[in-house]
């Protein structure tokens, strides 16, 4: 709410575009990065609308709905489809994200359940965000949706490892890659599930400082 600019870059997109669906109206140029090919794959099946794709009709009609307007759903596709320009291969933990690939600066990253899932301890962690922080403008912002307490999760029978972060962990790591938070609210996931074992999820938005290098 309120965020807005030119581009936007989206920092381990995975194969999906949940995340991406409100913010397709405030921004005019999406950039999409993520390190498997296989999730960038994924995406541009559905970018291209090709046989085969997940169908997000039915995600894309909620969000509609939460936004007032459920009937558009058709018209929000085809506006995301437009705005992806790019779907990129990115390493959080390398100090250039995108390797040779040079990026305009954005004025918002976002970040949904990534970096816990990549970085192996709190100092990666902290090193992955002043890694990501160097690809908005300063004064422009970093949006993130964070696993709390988590360790593992699992897909198809297979487990993978997470980092087990607390709230205060995740803005103390964000102040110190050089942004001032903004908004940081933590909702309590009671779920019995085996599936993962994560307590809450951290929503956040952050403003790089003017100051920040």
């Amino acid at each position: 709410d309120g965020l807005r600019g030119d581009i936007l870059i989206d920092i381990g997109c995975g194969p999906t575009i949940h995340q991406l669906l409100s913010a397709c109206e405030h921004f005019q140029e999406i950039i999409a990065l993520d390190y498997t090919d296989q999730n960038r794959r994924e995406l541009e099946k559905w970018l291209k609308n090709e046989a085969g794709a997940f169908d997000w009709v039915p995600v894309v009609k909620y969000i509609c709905e939460l936004e007032g307007d459920r009937d558009k759903w058709a018209e929000k596709q085809e506006k995301l489809r437009k705005k992806v320009k790019q779907v990129l291969k990115c390493d959080v933990t390398k100090a250039n994200p995108t390797g040779s690939v040079s990026l305009p600066p954005a004025d918002c990253i976002v970040s949904t359940l990534c970096l816990e899932a990549a970085c192996k301890d709190l100092p990666t962690f902290c090193s992955a965000l002043r890694n990501i922080g160097t690809l908005v403008k300063r004064g422009g912002h970093l949006v993130m949706v964070t696993a709390l307490g988590d360790t593992y999760y699992t897909f198809n029978k297979q487990v993978f490892s997470c980092l087990r972060l607390e709230k205060h962990e995740v803005e103390e790591a964000v102040a110190a890659a050089g942004f001032e938070v903004k908004f940081s609210e933590a909702q309590p996931y009671a779920v019995d599930n085996d599936r993962m074992d994560f307590r809450g999820v951290l929503s956040l938005v952050a403003r790089r400082c003017p100051s920040a290098t």
